[in-house]
């Protein structure tokens, strides 16, 4: 009998939630790690009825019914396969296939495949400790990395020369191209990772099906991964999930950090539940293949604008994903650091107080809004209200879509629509804002609105209201923005003076540490460019 591909099949049972798709026909609760309901296919009044998440399948102690998401979609509606693969597919948002069969061929060819995959690093883990792999060994202890740490994770390293494809030369070359450590260049088969420090990435029953090659010349870009291939798919792969899939049960959520050395880190400074995604921005995939082993997210960025940004992309993936019962995050590692170095120079103490600190999802949305949009003005709120609305609308569960909405309108009048306004938004200090000044930067934005949104990050800290009308200022354009430009760059300037008065308050002697030297002298060399621009304001 023909079937679907198993690969097919085993992605809608990757993608589509167990829990979510029997709940839409058995209430269910959640008790342990398991969710209990009465059986749909018998009558009973005690909850024998158990949906395991984690395993992906369904049973009851009361009839014997056993299954997966598949069999419990024909048996509940009463269709036949290709009916219930048809309608999961829809709820997956994935094009039905053709109807094929997995050959023996193919059979085969998975298996030689794992099995490339397996030796090749078999093959690395040896060389990193051979001569060759000196450097790569070094490298990595100094990140931190124990013995036991590179044999779990079975890092590796690639060499200079071709080591794979002389090593496999018996494997015809259409099998050892096809797991992407091998091309055909010019002058024949050449290793496609060479000179790399070798992450093996392992799928979710722990095969190893890719590889990501770290950069030790310093050489851009620093990681390299395997090409997609038949049994390996970046945009559907989460490094360390293998690890990590147990723990996320058991710790009740999951943490996601942006790369793999922090994963790693993580993973054993206390925080097993840790991944990353694979050398490409977090995709809907990957949201969909934690939402399913469990709904609460921690994300966690660098504190930056770039590490904002991806934390504003992820919020609005994960909106579809969203439940009543969901406990979504933000996290962000401040200063230019990253998990690593967290863990590394101030210990585990230090990354659980950021993880603690992480800003819920309804407050990480409603401070972004803040920060991006000058809701001081009419129009930017109503830009404002718009972006809220939109997000809102990914959110699948209309019940607590509405209470979210609800939550959203009540901030807007507290905060938005009354004369005394407090923000949630964190505020510079503008200190020497006497009224004149103010009156200046009301009629400013009034007469030029295309300022307000050049220097909405700026203007919307000052925390002013600019609804009260005021009279068109006379100056210029030039001259307006000239003016916002030389206040933005003083408040700059006190703001870098605090900072180093709180630095020198906090060392006792800066002259005997390295570091901080250096920090001292990056804040002093700061003012003077500071400096010297409104120097030339005064000119």
């Amino acid at each position: 009998m023909a079937k679907y591909d198993n690969s097919f099949t085993d992605e809608l049972r990757q993608r589509l939630s167990l829990v979510d798709v029997i709940s839409r026909r058995v209430p269910l609760t959640k008790k342990g790690q398991n969710y209990w309901g009465c059986c749909p296919f018998h009558n009973e009044k005690t909850p024998s009825f158990s949906v395991s998440e984690e395993k992906g399948f369904y049973h009851c102690f009361g009839c014997g019914e056993h299954g997966d998401i598949i069999s419990f979609t024909m048996k509940s509606e009463n269709v036949d396969f290709k009916t219930a693969i048809t309608e999961l597919a829809e709820m997956a948002g994935l094009k039905l296939p053709e109807i094929k069969q997995k050959s023996q061929q193919q059979i085969e060819q998975e298996k030689t495949y794992i099995d490339i995959t397996e030796q090749a690093a078999k093959i690395y883990q040896d060389l990193l400790y051979s001569e060759s792999g000196r450097e790569a060994l070094e490298y990595i202890k100094k990140r931190g990395f124990s013995d036991e740490m590179i044999k779990k994770y079975r890092l590796g390293y690639a060499p200079k020369n071709n080591i794979i494809s002389s090593k496999f030369s018996n494997i015809k070359i259409d099998k050892l191209t096809a797991t992407g450590l091998v091309r055909i260049g010019e002058y024949g088969p050449y290793d496609f990772f060479r000179h790399k420090l070798m992450f093996p990435i392992f799928n979710a029953h722990g095969q190893i099906v890719a590889f990501s090659g770290r950069s030790l010349d310093g050489s851009e870009p620093k990681y390299i991964n395997t090409s997609d291939t038949e049994l390996f798919h970046k945009r559907q792969t989460i490094f360390g999930f293998n690890f990590a899939r147990d723990f996320i049960h058991r710790q009740n959520r999951s943490i996601i950090v942006e790369g793999q050395i922090d994963a790693i880190q993580m993973q054993v400074h206390g925080f097993p539940e840790t991944v990353a995604p694979l050398g490409t921005a977090l995709t809907e995939d990957h949201i969909a293949i934690l939402c399913k082993s469990n709904r609460n997210i921690t994300f966690c960025f660098d504190g930056d604008n770039a590490g904002q940004k991806a934390a504003m992309r992820a919020c609005l993936l994960v909106l579809p994903f969203l439940r009543d019962n969901s406990d979504v995050k933000f996290a962000f590692v401040s200063g230019g650091k990253d998990p690593d170095e967290i863990l590394k120079n101030h210990g585990t103490s230090a990354m659980q107080k950021i993880i603690d600190d992480a800003v819920p999802l309804i407050d990480f949305l409603w401070q972004s809004v803040n920060k991006n949009y000058l809701t001081q003005t009419p129009s930017g709120r109503t830009q404002a209200e718009k972006f809220l609305k939109e997000s809102i609308s990914k959110i699948k569960d209309k019940i607590f879509q509405n209470e979210i909405e609800q939550e959203y309108n009540q901030r807007k009048f507290n905060q938005w629509h009354k004369w005394s306004r407090k923000t949630n938004t964190i505020n510079i200090e503008v200190p020497n804002i006497v009224d004149m000044s103010t009156k200046i930067l009301k009629s400013i934005v009034q007469t030029y609105p295309e300022l307000s949104e050049k220097y909405i990050e700026f203007l919307s800290s000052l925390n002013i209201s600019f609804d009260e009308d005021v009279e068109k200022t006379d100056l210029s354009l030039t001259d307006a923005e000239n003016y916002i430009k030389k206040l933005s760059l003083k408040k700059m300037l006190e703001k870098l003076n605090n900072e180093r008065i709180k630095f020198l308050s906090d060392i006792k002697n800066e002259s005997e540490n390295e570091e901080n030297k250096n920090k001292l002298k990056m804040i002093n060399d700061k003012i003077q460019e500071i400096t010297n621009k409104l120097k030339l304001f005064n000119e």
